[in-house]
């Protein structure tokens, strides 16, 4: 069991150095002036005041350390449960077919089964290793055009496959563009805000996407119609780790990465995400912000690029997982 430390204490602890600092320093001041020794008075102040804010700058990164440490051990159960969930899954699986004659239908879905639970497992060892390069100091990334619109259909079709979504659950509209960034970071971006949607949104889902050109830039929004996002978390939900509740009290996959993931590759490829509380459905609508363009009437005109169909892309998709807690 990892022991979660409590903030209390140090807040505690903080709160009765700065009262005795307080009262010293009123005392202080009261017999220096009293004494009308001036310049003793104001070296004594300048002390006290900047024992003040190391005490108060203490505090600060105590509670900073305490939160991060709470975070860590929500990341250490989550993935104890993500990776013994799948492995238990998978033995199950083989169990029964090492054991008993099972129809060649039920070895199929056997199979299906299994190979889901291999890919939950791939999924997790890649944004785990998609998050520890993050911090790596590398060269600029190649980037170049990509079409959003067929990108976004790929992420959809992905993602509608996951949660078994009817195809009117996803609804992609607004104008074709161009962004600049790397097709597989976007692929990541847009597959766990679509996978953040469909897993917090209402039931039945409803997610809606819109592309909105504004100038040099390209605007995104995924809506669904989740409970949304409360305003003291919006600021937390990308931070490393962060994950609303403990793991014991939560229904949801994930590990507290997802969300940092995104913020970072978006960060990284130039752009913004803005997160609101409501939107046009009544649930959370998450805004990422690239460079781009729209596309002019030749350029629609074209052939788009090509991408892997939706059976092909489940196979090979490795996608990061969601965490935001939604409430």
């Amino acid at each position: 069991m990892i022991r979660r430390s409590s903030i209390t204490w140090p807040i505690v602890l903080a709160s009765l150095l700065l009262a005795m600092l307080l009262a010293l320093t009123i005392l202080w001041i009261v017999v220096q002036s009293a004494s009308r020794q001036w310049g003793l008075l104001a070296v004594g102040t300048i002390f006290f005041v900047l024992i003040v804010v190391g005490v108060v700058l203490y505090l600060v990164l105590a509670i900073k350390e305490i939160n991060l440490n709470q975070r860590q051990a929500n990341f250490i159960d989550s993935v104890t449960h993500e990776l013994k969930s799948p492995i238990a899954s998978i033995k199950l699986c083989l169990q029964t077919l090492d054991l008993r004659t099972v129809p060649p239908d039920q070895q199929r879905e056997f199979h299906r089964y299994m190979l889901e639970d291999v890919q939950r497992l791939d999924a997790l060892i890649d944004h785990l290793l998609v998050a520890a390069r993050l911090d790596a100091v590398s060269a600029p990334p190649d980037v170049e055009d990509v079409r959003l619109e067929p990108l976004l259909r790929l992420c959809i079709a992905v993602v509608s496959r996951r949660y078994d979504l009817e195809p009117d659950r996803i609804a992609l509209s607004g104008e074709p563009a161009l962004v600049r960034g790397r097709p597989r970071e976007l692929e990541m971006v847009f597959t766990n805000l679509l996978d953040n949607a469909a897993k917090y949104g209402g039931r039945p889902q409803r997610i809606v996407v819109e592309v909105v050109p504004k100038g040099e830039r390209i605007v995104t929004r995924i809506c669904d119609n989740g409970p949304g996002i409360r305003y003291e978390l919006r600021g937390k939900i990308f931070k490393r780790f962060f994950r609303g509740g403990s793991e014991l009290e939560r229904t949801t996959q994930g590990t507290g990465l997802g969300l940092f993931i995104v913020r970072s590759l978006v960060k990284k490829m130039g752009g913004g995400i803005h997160v609101h509380g409501r939107g046009p459905l009544s649930g959370a609508t998450f805004e990422v912000e690239l460079p781009g363009r729209a596309l002019a009437a030749e350029e629609r005109a074209a052939e788009p690029t090509p991408v892997a169909p939706a059976e092909e892309q489940s196979e090979r998709e490795t996608p990061i997982e969601s965490e935001a807690n939604q409430t």
